[in-house]
């Protein structure tokens, strides 16, 4: 491998990484995803949302995107395409990014993303491992999209709980992130298809780390516990559990809906964020300021004998 890759294929970091000159490196990412929503313009948001939090979660800043759509020409008509690449475009013009164009296909189910290309300094490239004993944990966004999703195909979904659904995925990590360089931030990844204990469990790696993650203060979108104690759970959570489940010690005290939540798939979830304890609760409090208002603590991490996970 090229020693200017800085980041790849050898890890699960976010995006790839690549050195350019010594000030100047490339961030490299691809994500796409079906729809979650019924309206095409915010599925278009949405999906560049998610596509653009992996260039945020390496510290970076994206400047340039293409598009990737696989579009059902038998299913959908012309003007259902023209607004999911309009949403797009207005989310990445929001975002400050430059869509240089794009590919489409026609395939047999839809599905939307952007190609991102971002930039950072080589020195300050923020990895999804790297956590440091007495760090603490911040998540920047709710949990539990998976599951409400899941309850809207179900027609069991609460109207009240649909806006702050699709609030939280239309949010850009922007914000997060540009406060995140102020502060001395040891990882940072984004909670996406992995649920958050996944993610979690990729930022602990091999370490002989404990990370202690406490329920009652993760942020659950509003019907989210409601939703997952009916048993509304997506397919997805299971494979997750199955992927991260046995570095993770669940404590009787949980509730069982909460200790579903931390395994559902998310789409266009927060960063989860470790930095050292003296700066993470005014990280939080430049990010409540600044609108970020489900911004909280979630967990710490100490010493261990071997890598694991204890919800509590």
């Amino acid at each position: 491998m090229s020693s200017r890759v800085i980041v790849g294929l050898d890890t699960s970091d976010d995006a790839g990484v690549y050195r350019l000159t010594d000030g100047i490196a490339l961030i490299q990412t691809l994500d796409f995803i079906t729809p979650i929503v019924d309206d095409p313009y915010v599925y278009g948001q949405i999906a560049v949302c998610n596509s653009l939090s992996d260039v945020y979660a390496m510290g970076g800043t994206p400047v340039t995107a293409l598009n990737i759509i696989c579009f059902p020409t038998d299913k959908f008509t012309l003007d259902v395409l023209s607004k999911v690449l309009q949403g797009g475009a207005d989310k990445l013009a929001e975002a400050g990014v430059q869509l240089l164009g794009g590919h489409s296909v026609e395939d047999e189910e839809l599905k939307f993303g952007i190609s991102v290309t971002g930039v950072v300094h080589p020195d300050n490239v923020i990895r999804n491992c790297g956590i440091m004993e007495g760090d603490l944990l911040v998540l920047t966004k709710p949990l539990g999209t998976g599951i409400i999703s899941t309850a809207i195909k179900a027609g069991m979904t609460e109207e009240s709980h649909i806006p702050p659904f699709v609030e939280s995925m239309n949010t850009l990590n922007e914000k997060a992130a540009a406060f995140m360089k102020e502060f001395p931030v040891h990882a940072c990844t984004d909670i996406t298809g992995f649920g958050f204990m996944g993610h979690l469990s990729e930022m602990l790696g091999k370490d002989s780390f404990e990370i202690t993650v406490h329920a009652e203060n993760i942020p659950y979108l509003p019907g989210a516990e409601e939703y997952a104690s009916m048993g509304l759970i997506p397919g997805g959570m299971y494979r997750n559990r199955d992927f991260a489940g046995d570095r993770c010690i669940i404590e009787k005290s949980v509730p069982r809906e909460r200790a579903d939540i931390v395994f559902d798939p998310q789409t266009s979830g927060g960063l989860l964020v470790a930095l050292p304890k003296d700066y993470a609760e005014q990280y939080v409090e430049f990010l409540r300021t600044a609108g970020v208002a489900w911004a909280s603590i979630v967990g710490e991490v100490k010493k261990s004998g071997e890598p694991r996970i204890r919800l509590v």
